[in-house]
């Protein structure tokens, strides 16, 4: 049950409400969600946080995106994007098959450099070029693992997976970025790589944080934590374990478990700060701008939208940052102000997300989200405000 034009989060918890013969009081005793909460939410008064949106799910025993409506099928085709996706699943299949002898892999260095040029390129938002280059090159690193087995063989395969992973997960294709990481773990496997274990583990839990599973996530948190010990001590460890205590805050912010998500801000804080801004070690962005962003994410999750707006007002964004992260960050910012009442600036921030990041702001849950908060005051916002709900395709 995808999203229909002018469907929304609310409406879909409605019909969904409606199939399983409940009540609106039953759904919010079910999801422990205060009613008015809930009746609001149904109503499109209010937009579904991402907490409402996964304790609903929970409690009407479906995934997390079909209460959200993703992947957003009707854009995706106007985008040309949908017909994408199937060559990428293929690709995904044959990764036990062996040697393809219809291929004939270039050389390592030329799959190296390509594999981190579709790295750079998804982070600075050009999610079209990489969903379309990608597939071709999982399948040459996949036979050029298999003719000559290596430790930079496999690992370089590893990286092609995650790539896979970046694009499904940012188009809303949750089902699709389970397997590229499960694909990426069995690469790392091969390639012996504690850090690549690591990150796959950091990068598992996200998606357990989407499908409002915070304690399994969280548990995978502490399970990574323990797979970088047993890598090599230096910078590159130190910015996987921070940026796993970086997701671990956010897991926590999310269940509402405001002393955990202050504890793990305050892990990652202190290996940030013998880091220093790292935003190209496995391109994670990680440093003390990621941890000064993340306190403003955990401090909307734990509903203190006043305070991450405030937070968020000193914050310098440096000019080397990726785009894809400015682009969320601003998503960020922007559903904080929406919560606070400063609609002006929470529209703004939409504008600057979708500037930054079109491709990546155009299917992203919550800048759409915000925007339906938005839409009840759209009286006090400019006449752009409109043509942006046609952009987004709400």
């Amino acid at each position: 049950m995808h999203a229909l034009p002018h469907d929304h989060t609310g409406a879909r918890i409605k019909r969904l409400r409606q199939e399983r013969h409940l009540t609106q009081r039953a759904l919010a005793d079910l999801s422990l969600i205060p009613y008015s909460t809930l009746t609001k939410t149904e109503q499109g008064v209010i937009p579904a946080s991402p907490y409402v949106a996964g304790a609903v799910a929970r409690a009407l025993g479906v995934e997390v995106a079909t209460v959200t409506g993703q992947p957003y099928m009707t854009e995706l085709r106007a985008d040309e994007l949908d017909v994408l996706i199937r060559p990428i699943r293929e690709a995904l299949d044959v990764y036990d098959l062996g040697v393809d002898p219809d291929i004939r892999p270039r050389a390592h260095r030329l799959l190296a450099d390509d594999a981190e040029a579709l790295l750079v390129a998804v982070r600075a938002g050009e999610i079209k070029q990489v969903a379309s280059q990608v597939p071709g090159l999982i399948q040459e690193a996949t036979t050029a693992a298999h003719t000559a087995p290596s430790r930079n063989s496999w690992l370089l395969l590893a990286n092609t997976y995650r790539t896979a992973y970046d694009v499904a997960s940012k188009l809303g294709f949750h089902d699709l970025a389970t397997i590229a990481l499960a694909r990426m773990d069995w690469a790392a496997e091969r390639g012996s790589d504690a850090v690549v274990g690591g990150m796959y583990r950091y990068m598992r839990a996200l998606t357990y944080l989407r499908a409002g599973q915070y304690r399994t996530g969280a548990r995978l948190v502490d399970l990574g934590l323990r797979t970088l010990e047993q890598a090599d001590a230096g910078r590159e460890r130190d910015v996987l374990t921070g940026q796993l205590h970086l997701g671990a805050a956010v897991m926590a912010g999310r269940s509402k478990e405001g002393a955990r998500a202050t504890g793990h801000l305050d892990e990652a804080k202190r290996f940030a700060e013998s880091t220093g801004e790292a935003v190209d070690v496995h391109w994670l962005s990680f440093g003390p701008t990621n941890v000064s962003v993340h306190r403003v994410s955990v401090l909307a999750e734990l509903d203190e939208y006043g305070e991450a707006a405030q937070a968020a007002r000193g914050l310098v964004i440096p000019a080397d940052w990726p785009a894809s992260r400015r682009s969320h960050h601003y998503a960020e910012v922007a559903r904080a102000q929406m919560w606070t009442g400063d609609l002006s600036e929470s529209f703004r921030n939409l504008v600057r997300a979708r500037k930054v990041a079109p491709q990546q702001a155009r299917y992203h849950l919550t800048v759409r989200e915000t925007y339906a908060g938005l839409e009840a005051a759209k009286r006090q916002l400019p006449d752009s405000f409109l043509s942006y709900g046609s952009w987004l395709g709400v």
